[in-house]
């Protein structure tokens, strides 16, 4: 008997479509426009004929760099029907860092909007790009305009391919100053999209709002699940707590995700009312630290409304574990748990030989799950040494309790995560490192209440040498973006503490910082 395929945006998307055809897909919040299931169907096709008249197929890498729109959506949805393997660009990288990316991952085409159209085309050369497409108009450098690529694009949809086939190249930050090519594929984001909603409940009354930027991982669910149920997205351009209280008011959104940060930033706003966020039945926050006392507010302020935490990475496409509502209405030590594992997916503890650790005991948290990446592009070391001993080793660490709830302690790769956005310590160590007068560099993550944490850097300068903290951290914005500098800075006249495998002794360096602060990662 022949198996039949079902991991495959095709059974999804093109079903909604055939039941919801008259039914409004997609709205920008920005400006009104509504784009129904049909049309929004007639707008992918056309993008992918598109693509192929820019010689972009099946495997083939095509960059977005723009802010959220319904257009945004089409993009992902052409590469998810096979009209290629979308490659999401951080909106905060720097032009180094966008070169390297278009480069390294082999992208001819990328589509972008006003905004960010020079400077796609101050590194159009260095990267090696044919063709810019602008979307949206605008006074800006392309080659063609999406309206255009559109016009002259005829529809076509691919066969249906394989499970197997990739579909998603996300760069993320990297430990050696470079980002790293996530790469994923069909079956991994269409099982994450089925974990998330064997527990959160889309249906065709559901009204989404998206608020996270589209490029990251936090927003996968929203961009594949809501559309495969018939839902109805509302897209807001950039997070602004005045526009997402306007489209909240406008829309009246059954469900959004939101980082801490977000939360926090509207909730305090001058303008803030309870309404402001008051239409959701269902809340997903994650991808940061949440602080208590915001979380404590939340839940007084809305005592009917399912509040939810999801934990994960852009490698497991993106979520290992969900807190649910019960947990956060019940409090105490739940509060302080990242959840249980989503259906499919199985963790483990591990000492640093691999061991299997006991409830209870910290260590290395490790995943196995169908939803994780193929690998990390033109990097075969670094995959197999994430996945080796058939698991994946998430950097985290943290411990089991008797129950599967995952607890988090802190982050083995001393990774930081500020408004959302993951820092790798050493890619900004690096940056101020190449200053002449700095002798040693450790960058650490503090506590804010605005960021959940803020990248903080400790400098010990070679003898005889002088720098300003200004001067030091004008110096790493040359080579990395501007969400990865330091807000802050102090100088040690004594050298940074080692372990004995002479190593920063990161832990002690956090200690003063977050003494009577709940470390809570999520």
């Amino acid at each position: 008997m022949r198996r039949v395929k079902e991991l495959i945006y095709h059974r999804m998307l093109l079903p909604a479509v055939s039941r919801n055809a008259d039914r409004p897909c997609a709205t920008n919040a920005g400006t009104g426009a509504v784009t129904t299931y049909a049309q929004h169907l007639d707008r992918v096709t056309r993008a992918i004929g598109g693509l192929q008249g820019l010689g972009v197929g099946r495997g083939d890498r095509f960059a977005v760099m723009m802010l959220n729109s319904p257009a945004y959506l089409e993009l992902y949805h052409a590469a998810f029907l096979g009209g290629g393997v979308v490659n999401p660009l951080n909106l905060r990288f720097a032009p180094k860092e966008l070169a390297y990316v278009l480069r390294d991952s082999g992208t001819k085409v990328c589509f972008v909007d006003a905004i960010f159209a020079k400077l796609i085309d101050a590194v159009k050369a260095d990267a090696g790009l044919e063709h810019v497409v602008l979307v949206g108009g605008g006074d800006a450098p392309h080659t063609v305009t999406y309206d255009d690529l559109l016009a002259s694009g005829t529809p076509v949809i691919p066969d249906e391919g394989e499970e197997t086939d990739p579909v998603v190249l996300m760069y993320t930050g990297g430990t050696t100053g470079l980002p790293k090519g996530v790469l994923l594929d069909q079956r991994s984001e269409m099982l994450n999209a089925y974990h998330v909603m064997m527990s959160l409940k889309l249906a065709s009354d559901t009204v989404n709002l998206v608020q996270t930027p589209m490029f990251h991982a936090a927003t996968m669910f929203s961009v594949l699940g809501g559309p495969a149920m018939g839902a109805h997205t509302v897209v807001v351009p950039m997070f602004e707590p005045t526009a997402v209280m306007k489209a909240v008011e406008t829309y009246q959104p059954s469900i959004t995700v939101m980082v801490p940060t977000m939360i926090g930033m509207t909730m305090a706003h001058p303008e803030f009312r309870p309404e402001g966020l008051g239409s959701f039945s269902d809340l997903v926050y994650g991808a940061s630290p949440m602080p208590r006392p915001l979380l404590e507010k939340m839940l007084a302020l809305y005592p009917h409304m399912n509040i939810w935490q999801g934990y994960g990475m852009t490698e497991s496409s993106s979520v290992l574990t969900l807190l649910g509502p019960d947990e956060h209405r019940a409090g105490n030590q739940y509060l302080r748990s990242a959840g249980m594992p989503a259906p499919g997916v199985v963790l483990s503890i591990q000492d640093d030989a691999g061991a299997l650790l006991p409830a209870g005991e910290t260590g290395e948290v490790c995943a196995r799950a169908g939803n994780f990446m193929i690998e990390y592009w033109n990097k075969p070391d670094a995959t197999a040494e994430v996945f080796r001993d058939g698991w994946y080793h998430t950097g985290d660490a943290g411990y089991l309790d008797e129950s599967g709830y995952l607890y988090l302690v802190d982050r083995v790769k001393d990774m930081i995560v500020t408004g959302g956005e993951n820092v790798y310590s050493a890619e900004v160590e690096n940056a101020i490192a190449t200053h002449p007068a700095v002798l040693q560099v450790a960058v650490i993550g503090i506590p804010s209440e605005q960021w959940g944490e803020t990248v903080h850097a400790i400098v010990v300068l070679r003898d005889g040498a002088s720098a300003t903290s200004d001067e030091l951290i004008a110096h790493a914005r040359e080579a990395i973006a501007g969400y990865k500098i330091p807000k802050s800075l102090d100088f040690r006249t004594e050298p940074l503490p080692l372990s004995g495998a002479m190593k920063v002794l990161k832990k002690d360096l956090r200690a003063p910082y977050w003494e009577g602060h709940d470390r809570k990662v999520g």
